[in-house]
């Protein structure tokens, strides 16, 4: 991948998720990057090109890094579900954590037709299905109601984490996914 669209690319990751994407302009993103509109052009054709290419690299960044994270201190499937949060927590009381993209993205872009709106409901339900596939190799019963749960917790910790840094909505929701998850393994 070419430097100069790496860095466009995390410019305007970093802009869309302090600043917010629709606030974010291609001139204030171009000028933070260094560079100019002809070249942002040249690698994204359109903003929306660009926002869709930022959520894609940030949701694989953090899948990649909870992956290997889990398969790194874990050895059994029913070990890394119950880790899931403790790496959950470490990423959402990180000083970097300003959100989730999927979340931020999904809000700025509500129309449910929207290329935005559409990539970041993909996104949830690819992580929610990642956990699922976490809940079916540990043997759980009801994987799906699972997935669904500890995903509603993920997601409602992570949006109270950034409207207020230390509002403890992970310690919380770490606690209920860990009675979730035992309740699961013993049935």
């Amino acid at each position: 991948m070419s430097g100069l669209r790496e860095k466009i690319l995390s410019t305007a990751s970093d802009l869309f998720q302090t600043q917010g994407i629709n606030s974010t302009g291609v001139d204030t993103i171009v000028a933070t990057a260094g560079t100019t509109k002809m070249t942002l052009y040249k690698y994204f054709s359109s903003k929306e090109l660009l926002i869709l290419e930022v959520l894609k690299e940030g949701h694989q960044d953090f899948q990649t890094w909870l992956n290997d994270k889990l398969n790194a201190n874990a050895r059994h499937p029913a070990e890394k579900l119950q880790k899931l949060f403790d790496y959950i927590e470490e990423w959402i009381t990180a000083p970097e954590f300003n959100g989730i993209g999927f979340i931020k993205a999904s809000a700025e872009f509500p129309k449910e037709d929207n290329p935005v709106h559409i990539l970041s409901a993909e996104q949830s339900m690819q992580f929610q299905e990642y956990i699922k596939q976490l809940a079916k190799e540990a043997n759980i019963q009801d994987a799906d109601g699972l997935s669904l749960q500890l995903s509603l917790l993920f997601k409602g910790a992570a949006q109270a984490e950034q409207m207020k840094r230390g509002s403890d909505a992970i310690k919380y929701a770490k606690t209920a996914a860990k009675i979730l998850i035992d309740g699961s393994l013993t049935r």
